[in-house]
């Protein structure tokens, strides 16, 4: 399998995702920018959308959304840890997850990496994100997982938008059982390898 990433965007999920299962696999990297791979080949001609992830699998299919990258290849796989039997509550739990981050915090994330955007628009979604993470902060109390103390997907999607906190200025720290959870996601090997091979 081929994996199209961009460093530091959401593609870091299913590239972490990919580390976990043990799957074979070659890293693309695509410039955003000049919509180029690094092999030189015009990425809208992969994916039209312009957009990272893209994984490219064995039998030259192509799979866009990060989101769905990361199900699919776990589906793949004999784990059931990172997500949950089909027909089982445990599993819808997890996609849950995966579309509150999605569709809340991960596009929250947005107005700050697109210059067309007011500085009072971005103070909106400040407030926004600030309104998410009290709720997530909340939801970790307790437990090391967002589903308990199971490690799945979830908290690798989680884990990466976050990370963007960092990178727009907003401060997280008050937030313990957050701060103890993305620490507790850094010290994982598999997350350790993803990061370093996207900074090479």
């Amino acid at each position: 399998m081929k994996l199209f990433y961009s460093p530091n965007a959401c593609s870091l999920a299913p590239h972490i995702v990919l580390r976990e299962l043990g799957f074979p696999f070659e890293l693309i990297k695509v410039d955003l920018h000049q919509h180029l791979t690094e092999l030189g080949t015009d990425f809208y001609q992969l994916n039209k959308k312009g957009q990272v992830p893209l994984l490219q699998c064995d039998d030259g299919s192509l799979l866009t959304e990060g989101a769905v990258i990361s199900q699919f290849l776990v589906d793949q796989s004999s784990r059931k840890d990172l997500l949950a039997e089909i027909n089982t509550a445990e599993r819808y739990e997890i996609l849950s997850w995966m579309n509150f981050i999605a569709s809340e915090i991960h596009k929250a994330y947005s107005p700050f990496f697109n210059e067309s955007y007011s500085a009072q628009c971005k103070i909106v979604y400040r407030t926004t994100l600030n309104k998410h993470y009290t709720w997530v902060d909340q939801q970790l109390n307790g437990q090391n997982y967002l589903t308990g103390s199971n490690f799945t997907i979830a908290d690798i999607y989680l884990f990466v938008v976050t990370r963007w906190a960092d990178f727009i200025g907003l401060d997280l720290a008050h937030f313990i059982h957050l701060t103890s959870f993305m620490q507790r996601i850094s010290e994982r090997q598999t997350v350790q390898d993803a990061i370093s091979a996207e900074a090479a």
